[in-house]
């Protein structure tokens, strides 16, 4: 099911998603079939595992300089992970 949701997720922002292949990391980002990052970390969980909202606004708070910037990294993990 988490899967699933991050595709949905995904979709949205107009890329998709695999499961990635850098060691530690959860999914692979592509736009127009060119990957463009590897967001989440494999030793934590995301908001489509746990749906804890207040770890969900504690993450926001703690990405806040970085989050809003598109193509970034961060980016994609907090509009497809969180």
């Amino acid at each position: 099911m988490p899967q699933t949701k991050a595709r949905r997720k995904a979709a949205r922002i107009g890329v998709s998603v695999r499961p990635s292949t850098v060691k530690g990391k959860k999914l692979d980002v592509f736009k127009d079939g060119e990957k463009v990052a590897a967001i989440g970390a494999m030793e934590y969980e995301d908001f489509n595992i746990h749906g804890d909202k207040e770890r969900r606004r504690l993450y926001k708070m703690r990405h806040e300089k970085t989050r809003h910037k598109k193509g970034t990294p961060s980016y994609y993990a907090d509009q497809i992970l969180w």
